[in-house]
């Protein structure tokens, strides 16, 4: 499946848990989509909310839609609309965020700003979700791994 990250594939097949790509997908159209809702969906709505692109404002208006009209199609639990941030910390090249730099730190990894910079916004999105102080996370470690921030020495 396309933009699904390595570090995923102990639940790709079946899509049990949301994926980074729709995470990031549900933060750029602000919709609060909790495990609740997807665990509802059938899978090939889940697919389609992998597949289906926000590359403009109008595909942006469509997957708010789409997700509402599965939301309200597969269960009986109501979306919350969060904010979207003007210049979210996945868009900032310019400094890394503090977030990342810690949980690297926690593993004795140092991010350049380089590689920061030369992740995709993607991969910037998944370590910011991946590093968040309140979640201990297994797959922050894989991530910099396939993301080529360090070999597999680690």
């Amino acid at each position: 499946m396309n933009n699904l990250f390595e570090f995923e594939q102990d639940f790709v097949e079946s899509l049990r848990c949301i994926p980074m790509i729709v995470r990031y997908k549900l933060d750029s159209c602000g919709v609060k989509l909790k495990l609740e809702h997807w665990n509802k969906f059938s899978q090939e709505a889940r697919q389609q909310l992998v597949s289906n692109s926000i590359n403009t404002p109008e595909e942006i208006a469509a997957y708010r839609s789409l997700l509402y009209e599965l939301a309200e199609q597969y269960t009986n639990l109501p979306l919350k609309d969060l904010p979207i941030e003007d210049q979210p910390l996945w868009l900032e090249t310019k400094k890394l965020p503090d977030d990342v730099q810690q949980k690297a730190g926690e593993i004795g990894v140092k991010i350049t700003l380089k590689q920061w910079q030369d992740l995709t916004p993607l991969q910037r999105f998944a370590l910011l979700k991946l590093s968040r102080p309140s979640h201990e996370n297994k797959n922050f470690l894989p991530a910099l791994r396939e993301f080529k921030i360090l070999e597999n020495s680690l």
